[in-house]
């Protein structure tokens, strides 16, 4: 019998005394729910048979210094035989819900009380409470005192929160017999825009982020000022208002309201929204009392002394920040139809090393289609917001025409035109429509004019906004050209641009010294120019710090979201029957290519000729077996992260999985164990399943496309052009391979890369660089040392 059974059977002149005199005292207290109303209602129950008589007696006991009107009557019905669960049966009959609770079978109470927070609506949220006895009990959920329809499990769910859904909430935990109640967990839900994203993943625990900010306030004396505060957070967050620095009595609320302003309310006012755990505070804004409107949408005439008025001063040594910075770097190698190119892979593995250092939160793709180019650009527009920097880096195949950029992807046909590709003006109108701080696009493609595309095409008005800069690796109609190694290859741009990335300027000035630079290079002078085109009028750098004081829901998010796809599969370990034990590790070459690399970490002493391998990859990732188990990471084509990859000896061996975000399922494959005992000539195998989910950029699934409508549209156009023809120049220096081309100086041409002579040039200019043979005409540099980007899950060790 268990402890519920036991308990419930148990003859109520046999409860621990505490808890007799408890249920008397609640019972012999005036109201309709008292030990008379059990009386008449035991009376109606033939297995009891309490007379009159009896009753009456029991009344009598109010009379006696110690008498108990109720004890006596629970005497008499244990005597009858009365049980614990015939006593909670009667007391639901009254009503009596508290003294059921001091009848409550032991075990029968919440072990895990449902957590208040506050969320962005859009997300997934959960209510959790687990009473003793799990799983064996029923749950219901409470909103106020309404039973929560379908809230009948240990978790309440909300798939997507939406406003509606934000109240006080409690759980009963029941088991037949008795039940206990959660504390109330009150959940607030900030309204957001954000719809299309139900699903969203949740702030962390214990943290707290102000998602609405109040707004600075010109009124008129006597107006209202209402200044509005919001934040998400686990627990839920509780605010504090300050004016010039000193705490208001009455500003505990998200909204802090004046009913009528005067001059003593004048001042810096801003928020501060905690947990217990942590504190954000908002961003400082002013509230003054005026009556002059200084702007308006009319032209006008004016003095110069009255334009003088008007300027807004820039204030001394004032510094300039960024909310966030948000970088997307492409690097299109291998293209289906046209020549291959070597230089973006190093360019965009560079780039992404010196944005970091500058605190970008960086995307690096490579090789993408026309479909992943338009969602990885859709992705890149979610994370900017009011203020964040957004850098938007392409090197690949490119051509300009009517002063409209295009960029190639690599599934693009022969020939291509602008509806098969991506156009820049378009991406730079949906970056404005985010009200970012600043807007940077370095495009390292060629601009010369497409021959095959007619079409003309007209960009939507641009808004002025003062802080848009292009930096164009070759000037328009001109071809952009990399520097080779036999393994490695650097574009020119980038060549000079890594030397000065991290400087503290204006990015204008930075970008003109990169200008002069390369002007110096005699190995391109005349043929590849940086052209920079920029409206930026504050002194906005890239070095800028970043102040998280603006962030909206949307963008928060959106980062959360985002931080998903850098995530790398924990390192594991794997034990065979025959005692051998693999190590399994992860490297982030870019964000969506990984390194996988297996160590044999353990063998036994009779074990030879051990050896493992890993095979059976998804079919959407197109591996060639022939490619993977490489003994050195520069085998598998991974020549940037090699240096810090572990290296132990035969025992080790690498595979690179590259195009992540073409994964439609999660990432599995079969770790297989082939080896041979001492004495025995006969080779052994085992083999274990391994999933390690969606890593890195395969989680937003911009395979397909169709997670949100897309944003990046090109215009199409019914012109037709012939079939694309390779030159006898393009077509003599067509790359057979990606990775080992002969030649060391080639050219983003407008439509496939050309080979180009770069001419005489002066001895020095080349000292220190190696041999090359007669048959090139082009001149590489010297190897250089790469760094690691953080991105691993093993220790090296």
């Amino acid at each position: 019998m268990s402890d519920f059974q036991q308990f419930n059977s148990l003859n109520i002149n046999s409860l621990q005394e505490p808890v007799l005199q408890k249920l008397c005292d609640l019972l012999e207290q005036k109201s309709d729910k008292g030990w008379r109303k059990l009386a008449h209602v035991i009376a109606s129950d033939s297995r009891f048979k309490i007379s009159s008589q009896e009753l009456y007696q029991c009344s009598l006991k109010v009379m006696m210094p110690d008498g108990s009107p109720a004890r006596s009557l629970l005497k008499l019905m244990g005597e009858r035989g009365c049980t614990a669960k015939d006593l909670t049966d009667f007391l639901q009959t009254i009503g009596q819900s508290e003294a059921i609770q001091l009848l409550k079978p032991p075990g029968i109470k919440v072990i895990v009380e449902p957590e208040s927070m506050a969320v962005l609506s859009g997300q997934m949220v959960k209510l959790s409470c687990v009473g003793s006895g799990h799983p064996f009990v029923n749950y219901q959920w409470f909103k106020g005192q309404k039973g929560v329809p379908l809230g009948n499990s240990s978790e309440l769910v909300f798939n997507p929160v939406h406003g509606h859904d934000a109240g006080s909430y409690t759980c009963r935990v029941n088991n037949g017999y008795s039940y206990d109640f959660s504390t109330w967990a009150h959940l607030d839900v900030v309204e957001s825009d954000l719809k299309s994203h139900a699903g969203l993943p949740g702030l962390p625990a214990h943290k707290v982020q102000i998602c609405t900010h109040p707004q600075p306030q010109r009124l008129m004396a006597g107006e209202q000022l209402v200044l509005e505060c919001a934040a998400v957070g686990k627990p839920l967050p509780w605010y504090q208002w300050y004016r010039n620095g000193v705490a208001l009595k009455d500003g505990t609320k998200k909204q802090y309201t004046v009913s009528s302003i005067s001059e003593e309310h004048q001042g810096l006012y801003y928020c501060k929204a905690t947990n217990g755990n942590e504190s954000e505070l908002s961003r400082e804004v002013d509230v003054v009392l005026g009556t002059e409107k200084l702007w308006t949408n009319t032209a006008m005439e004016c003095t110069e002394e009255e334009l003088t008025s008007l300027t807004i001063s820039e204030k001394e040594n004032e510094e300039l920040f960024a909310v966030d910075k948000v970088a997307l770097l492409i690097g299109n190698m291998s293209y289906k139809h046209h020549p291959q190119l070597k230089a973006p892979m190093v360019d965009v593995y560079e780039l992404t090393n010196l944005l970091r250092q500058l605190d970008f939160k960086v995307v690096s793709l490579l090789d993408l289609t026309e479909l992943e180019m338009k969602s990885a650009v859709n992705e890149f527009l979610l994370l900017l917001d009011k203020g964040v920097y957004g850098l938007l880096y392409y090197a690949g195949h490119g051509y300009e025409n009517n002063g409209n950029s295009i960029m190639v992807p690599i599934d693009a046909p022969k020939p291509y035109r602008h509806s098969d590709c991506l156009w820049v003006q378009k991406i730079l109108k949906l970056m404005q429509e985010k009200e970012t701080g600043l807007n940077v696009f370095l495009l390292d493609m060629c601009r010369k004019r497409n021959q095959y595309d007619h079409s003309i095409l007209i960009p939507e008005s641009l808004k002025v906004t003062a802080n848009i800069v292009f930096g164009y690796a070759t000037c328009q109609g001109a071809e952009a050209y990399e520097i080779q190694h036999p393994d490695l290859a650097n574009g020119i741009f980038m060549k000079f641009l890594k030397k000065r990335l991290l400087e503290n300027k204006k990015v204008t000035v930075l970008l003109d010294q990169v200008a002069e630079d390369m002007g110096k290079c005699q190995l391109t002078k005349g043929m590849q120019a940086l052209e920079i085109r920029s409206s930026l009028s504050e002194k906005r750098a890239l070095t800028d710090p970043i102040r998280q004081t603006a962030c909206s829901p949307e963008s928060l998010a959106r980062n959360l979201q985002w931080a998903k796809a850098h995530e790398l599969p924990e390192s594991m370990a794997i034990e065979f029957d025959c005692g051998v034990k693999i190590k399994l590790g992860f490297a982030a070459e870019f964000s969506n290519v990984m390194i996988i690399y297996t160590r044999i970490t353990e063998k036994p002493a009779g074990i030879i000729n051990c050896k493992a391998n890993i095979t059976d990859f998804p079919l959407d990732l197109n591996v060639d077996p022939k490619e993977t188990n490489k003994g050195t990471p520069e085998e598998t084509g991974s020549y940037l992260v090699s240096k810090e990859l572990p290296k132990c000896g035969s025992y080790t061996s690498y595979t690179r999985l590259s195009s992540l975000q073409t994964m439609k399922e999660n990432l599995t494959f079969t770790v297989c164990l082939s080896y041979m005992y001492q004495g025995i000539e006969e080779m052994l195998d085992e083999s274990k399943k391994v999933d390690v989910g969606k890593p890195l950029i395969a989680k937003l699934d911009i395979h397909s496309g169709n997670r949100r409508n897309l944003s990046v549209q090109t215009l199409h156009s019914p012109c037709r052009s012939p079939e694309l023809g390779l030159g006898v120049a393009e077509a003599s220096h067509v790359c057979s391979s990606p990775l080992y081309s002969q030649s060391h100086f080639n050219a983003y041409h407008s439509n496939v890369r050309t080979a180009v002579n770069p001419g005489t040039c002066p001895a020095e200019i080349y000292s220190g660089y190696s041999t090359v043979s007669r048959r090139s005409r082009y001149f590489p540099e010297p190897i250089i040392t790469y760094n690691v980007p953080e991105e691993t899950t093993d220790d090296n060790n």
